[in-house]
């Protein structure tokens, strides 16, 4: 499938190059090494590069735990061929480098890569096909031509499933606060959500949530499903009608992965590269449940052939990497670490050629296999929000029967970028705020006995006076929350005996 716009380029990843070659470049250890009865000094070996790199990089969060020692091997030499690092000869441009003792060194100065200029995404009205035109490419759309009243209701629907998932990408954050761009409409254009697919991918799914197409001739060959539910329920499937061999699930897997390898696109296609790319600044431990979100909605945007073979792609490879009776795949790879880097590359790749692509891919490929099950769940809050937005329309639309449905539309806004003053104004704004309605809630809280909320109170003005001074202007205001306090008895005397002085000196 073409792309329908040109992405802005790999700006992503070009940014994670040069921060490696950085950190690289400025922590890599160096010292005197004897090489053929000579000595060089400010060097290392290629064994010494690939442990500092390949820990530094399974330490940053833009790549994980699951980067391997052979991939820091590929990147060193894709250094090597780039000329961040050279060998001790000063020889450079190859890629000939293998993890041993021989001698590099870095150059007087490791060459940056110049970033990708990010230039809006400019919407080509001549490339991107009407919406009304658009509407009878559904797939259970039938071939006559649908009365007035008909098409008004599917650009009112289509209209909404658009809004919803561009309001929901933005409430993500994705683009904003964690990755440092200054606006959506860099990653991704309005135009480029097309929302027959997501309405048909949220709409035809099976009882397991699987996209089920209507189309045949798009969906995986026979034998590869055939393949896949072999590998996915191993040894318990009931697709092997023939005798098994020897080595019979390997060959099994390298049909599936020979048709996925040999696939036109990446299943996340290359128009979506950019904004795949940046959910990378979310697989945080802390940030894990907004990832989930923002790859529900993103993988919503996907045409539906891709959606379905993508997932049924994961939950195949996850069951395999959690199948103890599955014998080894290879022979000295883990059958986990298998199944990423054979399908890292048809998930995720650039149209143009990116050192980090592998490693980008095999971050959000990860990922991807251990929460299938989630990101692959249409949100009910989606389902609500479009269903919300239809009726308002269709309210907008009767109270202006008269007005054309496009007057109705509504126009579409994204973030725009703020100075760094005007962020620090808004987040205490924010934040007073949500103080401010923390005290109303001890004040209106039914459940708490007085004693406990004078306590709360107490501890909140000592927190924050200015808020509660605000509330609580004066001494009598205060009063009069406490005017129906219950009378309190007074303790009963205690009586005690009084101690008697020795009259002696």
């Amino acid at each position: 499938m073409e792309s329908r716009l040109v992405t802005a380029g790999p700006y992503r990843a070009t940014k994670l190059w040069n921060e490696v070659t950085k950190y690289f470049r400025a922590g890599m250890p160096l010292r005197k090494h004897r090489q053929r009865f000579r000595k060089y000094g400010n060097c290392f070996s290629a064994v010494e590069a690939v442990d500092w790199l390949h820990e530094l990089l399974r330490n940053n969060r833009n790549f994980g735990p699951e980067v391997t020692r052979q991939q820091t091997v590929q990147l060193l030499r894709k250094f090597l061929k780039n000329h961040v690092i050279e060998d001790i000869k000063g020889r450079w441009g190859s890629e000939n480098l293998d993890d041993n003792n021989n001698l590099f060194r870095f150059p007087s100065t490791s060459p940056v890569k110049t970033l990708p200029r990010r230039s809006l995404l400019k919407e080509n009205t001549e490339n991107i096909p009407k919406e009304e035109e658009s509407l009878f490419k559904l797939p259970h759309f039938s071939r006559r031509t649908p009365k007035k009243h008909e098409l008004d209701t599917l650009v009112i629907t289509c209209a909404s499933y658009r809004s919803c998932v561009l309001f929901s990408i933005r409430k993500t954050k994705i683009i904003i606060s964690f990755s440092g761009l200054p606006s959506l409409e860099e990653v991704l254009h309005s135009a480029q959500v097309i929302p027959q697919y997501v309405m048909y991918n949220m709409t035809n799914t099976s009882k397991h949530g699987v996209v089920v197409l209507q189309n045949k001739s798009e969906d995986l060959p026979h034998w590869v499903l055939s393949a896949m539910k072999c590998l996915a329920y191993w040894p318990r499937s009931n697709d092997m009608s023939q005798p098994t061999y020897v080595g019979f699930e390997r060959d099994v897997f390298r049909t599936v992965a020979d048709y996925f390898l040999n696939l036109p696109e990446p299943l996340l296609t290359f128009e979506y590269y950019e904004l795949f790319v940046n959910i990378l600044d979310l697989l945080r431990p802390h940030l894990e449940r907004v990832a989930i979100e923002a790859l529900q909605i993103c993988c919503l945007l996907l045409p539906p052939p891709n959606r379905r073979k993508l997932q049924l792609l994961m939950r195949m490879i996850s069951r395999i990497s959690q199948n103890v009776d599955m014998p080894r795949l290879h022979d000295a790879v883990g059958t986990r670490s298998l199944m990423i880097q054979t399908f890292s590359r048809c998930v995720l790749c650039c149209a143009e050629e990116v050192d980090l692509d592998e490693l980008l891919a095999t971050r959000l490929v990860s990922f991807l296999m251990d929460h299938q099950q989630d990101i692959f769940q249409v949100p009910t809050y989606l389902q609500i929000a479009v269903q919300d937005h239809i009726e308002s329309l269709k309210t907008a639309q009767f109270q202006y029967p008269g007005e054309e449905i496009s007057a109705i539309l509504p126009t579409y806004s994204y973030c725009k970028q703020i100075t760094p003053q005007e962020f620090d104004e808004q987040k205490v704004s924010t934040s007073q705020a949500a103080v401010a309605e923390l005290l109303e809630n001890i004040i209106r809280d039914k459940t708490l006995s007085l004693k406990d909320k004078k306590k709360k109170l107490k501890r909140f003005q000592k927190e924050y006076p200015l808020i509660y001074q605000n509330r609580f202007p004066t001494t009598e205001s205060e009063a009069i929350l406490f005017e129906n306090k219950p009378t309190i008895k007074q303790p009963m005397l205690s009586l005690k005996k009084p101690k008697f002085r020795s009259l002696r000196y």
